[in-house]
């Protein structure tokens, strides 16, 4: 945990919220980016890290990430994540979550949870007996799995990379190796197999990987043998920092396109994927369905406001793989430089509106660390 401070600088966050029960075994971690946009909105992950460092790290990463997936998506909030130490499978407990949801309670809206890894519906719905800033529940008003919209929004995006391969719209017939078919992916799966898509896939858990053999015919391989699979587009969709200096290199792939948050392990990976002619579509851009459901709360839910709304990923990772063209930059980048532009016009407007009203406290723009 050494460095916290200067960690905090580098990614630029507002606040870092550190939180503890004895009593009920909760240790979390709670990362406000940004509130430029408006409150900071993100989900709660539950995992099993190896020190509170890893845990720290992932938390900065994914925090900021969510500033930038909610200003490419158009959104009027800012970026925060949630991370609870410990197996979800074995240590999490409805004392625990309640516990939590007072936490994010006393952080009076500044951040809002919600579902992520480790985490369930049922789980929201008990972290919202203790506040009311958690969105995704199954109660009145909530919109439930957010998983559903992420996969429908990758697919979508998948679309986009494929025209902009020169491949066509099409999916059908089209090889896609999977990385992981839990929540996201086995929906995913789905759409695809609808579409006529032919499906590799692996998991770290059997159970999953056998779901989605018997019910789409997926072949499966071992987790490790991913990389290597000769396909069109590999679809990375459980953690992050899979895309590195170790695994660019077997990929036999023309497109990756998924879920995962963070794929890029540093900067210099996107430059390696540009360098080889992969068309990346950057994660916080294609896998922002989840958010924009959840966030869609927020508002008064309408499912279908939300189909019509996801379903424009599909132009929103076309107008960053044709400026990444234009501009000769990796579309990490590109999709960055999106969101920093819409991030530095409302922080302009804050302090116009500030100039002649009351004194704002808006937090000053930073843009993404380069590594």
């Amino acid at each position: 945990m050494a460095g916290v401070f200067q960690q905090i600088e580098q990614y630029g966050h507002e606040q870092i919220v550190f939180a503890q029960d004895r009593k009920v075994g909760l240790k979390a971690i709670i990362g406000i980016h940004s509130t430029v946009l408006g409150p900071s909105l993100g989900g709660c992950r539950m995992w099993k890290y190896s020190d509170e460092g890893e845990a720290l790290r992932d938390v900065l990463r994914l925090s900021r990430g969510m500033t930038y997936k909610a200003a490419v998506a158009g959104l009027k909030l800012g970026g925060g994540k949630a991370v609870i130490l410990g197996d979800s499978r074995t240590q999490k407990t409805p004392e625990l979550l309640r516990s939590f949801g007072r936490i994010v309670e006393g952080l009076s809206g500044r951040y809002i949870t919600a579902e992520d890894v480790g985490m369930k519906v049922a789980d929201i719905d008990t972290i919202r007996t203790e506040t009311r800033f958690a969105v995704g529940g199954s109660n009145v008003g909530g919109s439930g799995d957010p998983s559903v919209m992420t996969a429908f929004g990758v697919f979508q995006g998948m679309k986009a990379a494929l025209k902009f391969a020169g491949i066509g719209e099409e999916l059908n017939g089209i090889r896609v190796a999977i990385q992981g078919v839990g929540n996201v992916g086995y929906h995913l799966c789905s759409y695809l197999s609808a579409a006529g898509a032919r499906l590799t896939v692996s998991d770290v858990y059997p159970n999953q990987v056998d779901r989605v053999i018997q019910e789409f015919g997926a072949v499966p391989v071992q987790p490790d043998q991913i990389y290597a699979v000769d396909c069109d587009i590999f679809a990375p969709c459980a953690l992050g920092a899979v895309l590195n200096s170790r695994t660019i290199p077997q990929l036999r792939c023309k497109i990756v396109a998924g879920s995962a948050n963070n794929q890029l392990e540093t900067e210099a990976d996107g430059y390696e994927l540009f360098k080889r002619g992969v068309v990346y579509a950057p994660d916080y851009a294609i896998n922002a369905g989840g958010l924009i459901n959840v966030a869609a709360e927020l508002d008064g839910y309408e499912h279908q406001r939300v189909v019509k709304q996801v379903t424009q990923i599909n132009k929103t990772i076309a107008s960053i793989l044709e400026r990444s063209k234009a501009e000769g930059l990796p579309p990490h980048l590109a999709a960055d430089r999106l969101a920093e532009q819409r991030l530095a016009a409302s922080a302009s407007e804050k302090k116009a509106e500030s100039s002649c009203c009351a004194p704002s406290h808006a937090p000053p723009v930073t843009g993404r660390p380069r590594a």
